[in-house]
């Protein structure tokens, strides 16, 4: 009779089955994320040139995992030893695990000329993209027989939202592979086509029949968090998530074209009579964004075409345009797009600053080519707040902004963003926040009232409430 130690519940099941380079796990909370991660890293304890390793931010928060390993490798390979010193597990085979963290800004750089086959992130949304990616570079085979691959889990929330939501969640349908191209050197001075594919696997509490037999509350208590965080924990909702911002923000693709509960729409065309701006958020080594919006007869605006300098698949990374070169490209496309209309231009006012440009100030440069701004207002809060009143939706499910859905660097940003544990009434600045402090020049513009408060509906009262 075999001694069962541990057997994967159906959905990780599946999640460890996956053939594709990268996976992601999770969604929701109580799904088994971790346990999984735990035992996919045994599968090559075998082979002595294995080496995998299992991140979490910090070290403190790898004690959980560290925790587990200790009851499940202990009992599934009894000779294997834990060096608690070191965080590592040591097999007979000579094959090892390791656990990893990664707290502070340039942590990953203290992993430069390590090699593991196996990669394992719990919580990879607690990582920046940079992070995610230079360990990557480290997942490389020191010898024959080992499969090479990426496995991560996640709930939404942190820092890493946006890019992990960009990477895993928008890219594809959960369950379905895509894959990513790239040429490479083929060692004779030409290049080859290689192909890596990626996938996410959704779970929750539902998934996970053990936790629920042990602890049958649990779900009550995921439901009866705040909204936010019910949502992304219990349901797995990418779009709210505790520490968001905009809690505001919609994008239901059921009112795309009747553009109720939603501010993401249809594009159509812009009628003439509209006033029409241009804002600008400049970035040189961050990327830069322009925007074009569109004000209605009712102060409505939309956002209908953006320009945005970011090097596509690199998180928070600019293009490197010169300030002239991104006149060049703005006056590219009013010719073309433009031809007759009036735009208003509304920009950051740290491009009037004298010690920014060698050639003169920014705005300068940009003048010489014949493109024009007036001076934005900075002020941070307020210009947050009339976001809020901009998204916040009317007795008819109608806000006061929309985006068209094809303002893509817009929608993969803003309603990502989240509040900086140091000062909670602002953003957390280390994000892609270009786009977000476009829209705030422009709302400092075209200010608005906040939205009149919905009258309270009086409850009748029921004898059976007490019944």
């Amino acid at each position: 009779m075999s001694n069962i130690i541990w057997k994967p519940q159906p959905r990780q099941a599946e999640f460890m089955s996956r053939p594709e380079y990268e996976v992601l796990y999770g969604g929701a909370a109580g799904g088994g994320k971790s346990d999984a991660i735990i035992a996919e890293a045994l599968r090559q304890i075998d082979n002595p040139n294995y080496r995998g390793i299992i991140f979490r931010k910090s070290y403190p928060q790898c004690r959980e995992l560290i925790i587990k390993s200790l009851r499940m490798y202990s009992a599934v390979c009894p000779g294997a030893v834990y060096n608690g010193s070191e965080h590592y597990w040591r097999f007979p085979s000579g094959a090892k695990i390791y656990f990893g963290s990664m707290p502070n800004r340039d942590s990953y750089l203290s992993y430069q000329g390590l090699s593991y086959s196996y990669i394992a992130f719990d919580e990879l949304t607690h990582f920046t993209q940079e992070e995610y990616e230079y360990l990557i570079s480290r997942n490389r085979a020191d010898g024959a027989g080992l499969r090479v691959y990426i496995r991560a889990t996640a709930n939404p929330g942190g820092i890493g939202h946006g890019w992990v939501k960009e990477r895993f969640i928008t890219a594809s349908e959960p369950g379905v592979p895509y894959s990513v191209t790239a040429n490479v050197p083929d060692g004779s001075g030409g290049t080859r086509e290689v192909r890596v594919s990626r996938v996410f696997i959704p779970s929750s509490v539902l998934d996970n029949k053990a936790l629920l037999d042990n602890d049958p509350g649990y779900i009550a208590k995921l439901a009866m968090l705040p909204e936010a965080q019910k949502r992304a924990l219990l349901y797995g909702d990418w779009d709210s998530y505790e520490g968001q911002v905009f809690t505001e923000w919609k994008n239901d693709p059921s009112g795309y074209i009747t553009r109720r509960g939603t501010h993401v729409i249809e594009p159509f065309e812009i009628p003439r009579s509209w006033r029409r701006w241009r804002s600008f958020d400049f970035g040189y080594s961050r990327p830069y964004t322009v925007q074009w919006w569109a004000v209605d007869y009712d102060g409505r605006a939309y956002l209908y075409r953006q320009l945005y300098g970011g090097v596509p698949g690199k998180a928070n990374t600019g293009v490197r345009d010169q300030p002239r070169e991104i006149a060049k490209k703005i006056r590219a496309i009013e010719d073309e797009c433009e031809a007759g209309n009036t735009i208003r231009g509304v920009a950051d006012p740290a491009i009037w600053d004298e010690s920014r440009g060698r050639d003169g100030t920014i705005i300068r440069m940009m003048e010489s080519e014949g493109i024009y701004f007036e001076k934005g207002r900075h002020d941070r809060l307020s210009g947050k707040m009339q976001c809020h009143y901009r998204m916040a939706f009317d007795d008819e499910e109608r806000p006061m902004m929309y985006v068209f859905k094809n303002c893509r660097p817009f929608l993969s940003t803003v309603p990502n963003l989240i509040y900086d544990i140091n000062n909670v009434e602002d953003i957390d600045t280390t994000q892609e926040d270009h786009d977000y402090d476009a829209m705030r020049y422009f709302f400092m513009a075209n200010p608005i009232s906040p939205p009149a408060p919905k009258p309270a509906r009086e409850r009748i009262w029921n004898p059976l409430d007490i019944m």
